[in-house]
């Protein structure tokens, strides 16, 4: 099973790159195939790459989604550890 997950934008880092939080935990992701991000912004991310943008209120709608079903977004492990 694949799954995306909405990550907000909080640095541009130069060429495609950009840097992400995950709730708490910050990835570097590319942005190759999205146009006009900005600091800020929320995007679809799977493996690595955004694959769109989407605005605040349906992250949050889909991170409580996510939340509500159990779904640990951030990747820690059952002692609440960041691998």
């Amino acid at each position: 099973m694949c799954l995306a997950i909405p990550a907000r934008v909080i640095e541009l880092t130069g060429g495609d790159g950009a840097r992400v939080d995950f709730g708490g935990v910050r990835r570097e992701i590319s942005l190759a195939l999205v146009d006009d991000v900005s600091v800020g912004d929320y995007v679809i991310v799977h493996v690595g790459y955004a694959l769109s943008r989407l605005d605040a209120e349906e992250a949050e709608r889909t991170l409580a989604l996510f939340a509500e079903a159990g779904i640990d977004v951030v990747g820690t492990g059952a002692d609440g550890a960041v691998p």
